[in-house]
């Protein structure tokens, strides 16, 4: 039996830009694919929740400034994917005052005293009008904003603090590998309560195993999380 005649094979050049193609197309479906359906995803939800939502933003701004005439909205400096700062807005729920008072409360914080984030139940800076859009999340809508722009994302690690991310170790500033978000596992499963250790692992857990279906399910997962209102305050 004669052997078979052997294909001739293809010059080295072709040959290696066939391989990089097929690599650029491993990388795209890996990686861009589950980007842009997760993009997708937040332009579907955020367009039209940011209209729905108008009439109460304005009604929540009202009585923030008739409340002590300061301003509706809180910004403050986040850390993003990559370590990339950018602008974060909160409505305003504690009093004009409040970072100069949160140092004389460094010993309170539920998360220690060296704690690299601050938590306190019934924190003397919040207002009245704080305590009650806190405890619906409300104060946390306007970045449906950071969404549309692309610094934030609906699911995803919270966005840290600048001096908080300062005191990250290695392992934690995984955390800034992904764009954060607006919700994440940890807000649903019991928020300012979780501790900070558990907090970053299951961020990083989300982070190992990216999943659309996943994002759906803490989506759909949030707003029981906020009605129950555990953790919030």
């Amino acid at each position: 039996m004669s052997d078979l005649p052997r294909l001739p094979s293809l010059p080295l050049p072709l040959l290696n830009r066939l391989r990089a193609r097929r690599a650029r197309l491993r990388w795209w479906w890996h990686v861009q694919a589950p980007r842009a359906a997760k993009r997708a995803l937040d332009l579907l939800v955020v367009v039209p929740a940011l209209v729905l939502l108008s009439p109460l933003f304005a009604a929540v701004a009202l009585a923030i400034r008739c409340q002590d005439g300061g301003s509706a909205l809180f910004w403050q400096r986040r850390v993003g994917r990559d370590g990339v700062e950018f602008a974060f807005p909160k409505f305003r729920s504690m009093r004009l005052d409040a970072e100069a008072v949160q140092l004389a409360l460094a010993a309170t914080n539920q998360h220690g005293p060296a704690g690299v984030t601050f938590k306190m139940k019934r924190d003397p800076r919040i207002t009245p009008v704080g305590r009650l859009i806190r405890r619906a999340s409300i104060d946390e809508l306007p970045q449906l904003w950071c969404v549309l722009r692309g610094t934030m994302s609906l699911v995803g690690p919270r966005p840290p603090l600048v001096g908080e991310v300062a005191r990250y170790t290695l392992d934690e500033r995984q955390r800034l590998a992904v764009t954060p978000g607006l919700t994440c596992i940890w807000q649903v499963s019991g928020r300012s309560e979780v501790p900070f250790p558990e907090q970053v692992q299951m961020d990083l857990a989300y982070i190992r195993q990216p999943s659309l279906r996943a994002d759906v399910g803490l989506l759909l997962k949030t707003l029981p999380a906020v009605v129950r209102g555990r953790g919030a305050y």
